[in-house]
């Protein structure tokens, strides 16, 4: 099967995802060609079934705002001509969907049939989607995608709260490669990090308010002030200053460890003892797995789709948004207990198996499928 597919190529979730199922994919035999102003980072073209097609948004006087929307339109027309897609996969619904139906009305024009799914990643509806200046081409876009997937039920549900949504909505949730997270990872040196037996807390996003960074260095202030322990910072992004200067504040800052961007979080996982996600909101939690998929029990918040991954008392803990208290002392909790944190780890690598590539795949495969046969769509 010819599959084109469509993403952000930035350190987001939707991209690392797109990316994640494209290769995927190959490796199963299809063809997949990915399309974005620029290579998705985790997208490395050693198969010979994986493709990438670049476009440039030109720099015209006349535009304040650059015109993506058509020029990825056009892109789509070309590669769905010329390498005969058969379906095409766009990942988050802002401006990716109602780009997709602009595409798919063109090569209607040319008598080609192009079938295209919608996969709804979190902030584009919970966040961007609510805008109301976005509502109408939302809500008209998704009603007429071909099919509709949201990655957690919790996102499912928003989506219908927000929208007048008659379209179905499938849901099928976020995979990790579990075979990627059993290699040993020998790269990454515990000691160097905690050279005296620190306990190590850890934290990956993208440093924006929904994700409360303000409330990892305070949970990780009360862990240290119980234990010795080092806390990682993973990312960057408009927070990163504010949290620099709290950790000034508590002074603290000798004790966090800033790595920025780093494409693959592995390495730093595998030197983890707790990852720490305090988020307002997750559609899913995919850092969250991630951590569990190397046996790191996880401390977040009960928001958005967090409880589907994160199972309190067994995987980790879950708490309401904000309470800090009972996030610090659930970590001290299970830092301190070293039987409780080994069972919490076991449990933890037993639930990122659920959502193994190999289990998550043949969904969307038969989804593909369906579409190509023209058969109804599932809920």
């Amino acid at each position: 099967m010819n599959i084109g597919m469509v993403c952000f190529p930035t350190y987001g979730g939707s991209g690392v995802v797109a990316t994640e199922l494209g290769k995927a994919l190959a490796k199963k035999g299809h063809k997949v060609h990915f399309m974005s102003y620029s290579q998705p980072f985790r997208l490395n073209l050693f198969d010979e079934n994986l493709f990438y097609h670049e476009f440039n948004v030109n720099d015209y006087p006349l535009f304040e705002y650059q015109p993506y929307e058509s020029v990825l339109a056009s892109k789509i027309v070309d590669v769905a001509m010329y390498e005969q897609l058969d379906v095409l996969h766009v990942h988050y619904a802002i401006p990716h969907a109602s780009v997709a139906y602009m595409a798919q009305q063109i090569l209607k024009s040319k008598k080609i049939n192009l079938p295209y799914v919608t996969t709804l990643h979190g902030t584009d509806i919970t966040l961007v989607g609510r805008d109301p200046a976005f509502e109408p081409v939302i809500r008209f876009s998704l009603n007429h995608s071909n099919a509709l997937t949201s990655v957690s039920e919790s996102l499912k549900k928003d989506t219908l709260k927000t929208f007048k949504i008659d379209n179905k909505i499938t849901v099928i949730p976020n995979f990790i490669n579990i075979k990627e997270y059993e290699t040993p990872h020998e790269h990454c040196v515990k000691t160097k990090y905690a050279p005296n037996g620190e306990k190590i807390l850890v934290h990956i996003s993208n440093f924006r308010k929904v994700k409360r960074i303000e409330d990892v260095v305070q949970i990780f202030d009360r862990v240290k002030k119980e234990m010795p322990a080092k806390l990682i910072l993973v990312g960057d992004g408009p927070e990163k200053a504010a949290i620099d200067q709290l950790c000034r504040q508590l002074n603290i800052s000798h004790d966090v460890i800033n790595l920025g961007k780093i494409a693959d979080p592995k390495e730093i996982l595998s030197v983890a003892d707790l990852f720490i996600l305090p988020s307002e909101t997750e559609s899913f939690g995919l850092s969250a797995l991630e951590a569990m998929a190397m046996k790191v029990p996880v401390i977040s918040t009960n928001s958005g789709g967090l409880p589907e991954v994160n199972i309190n008392g067994k995987t980790g803990y879950l708490s309401d948004v904000g309470d800090v208290e009972e996030m610090s002392a659930n970590a001290i909790k299970l830092l301190s207990d070293k039987k409780l944190f080994n069972q919490f780890k076991e449990n933890a690598f037993a639930q990122a198996k659920k959502f193994d590539i190999v289990n998550i795949l043949p969904h969307y495969e038969k989804l593909y499928q369906q579409l190509v046969s023209n058969q109804a769509v599932p809920a």
